[in-house]
């Protein structure tokens, strides 16, 4: 295989503003946000040609956010530095900083302001 498998996402979402509001706090980032006839998308940032997978959060009658549903996980510096500004957006910690295994680093998951279960991935 000459790519990763991981091309894009999207993260449901009830209230645009909102989770655009949540996301650039906990990330400390700008979202573009676009209306495509009545299907808006918050664009995450993305730069062509560096790792990792370019995604949206996305607002539409067929897009319902949850817990249940498949985990994304975002890259991080250091995951507790994005846990620490979750609560504060809105949102709640749903598992601390954890360390996978010393050669896999560390993950946390948060509940977003929208109810969706959303994962952090780092090597420190």
């Amino acid at each position: 295989m000459d790519r990763n498998m991981v091309g894009w996402f999207e993260i449901p979402v009830s209230d645009m503003n909102r989770a655009k509001v949540f996301y650039e706090h906990v990330f400390q980032i700008k979202l573009d946000v676009q209306n495509f006839g009545g299907l808006i998308m918050g664009w995450f940032p993305f730069v062509e040609g560096k790792e990792g997978a370019a995604g949206t959060l996305i607002k539409q009658e067929t897009y319902i956010p949850s817990q249940e549903g498949t985990l994304v996980y975002f890259m991080s510096d250091n995951v507790q530095n994005e846990l620490d500004r979750v609560e504060v957006a809105g949102g709640k910690i749903y598992q601390p900083k954890t360390e996978i295994s010393p050669e896999h680093g560390y993950m946390g998951v948060f509940i977003d302001c929208e109810g969706n279960r959303v994962a952090l991935h780092s090597r420190v």
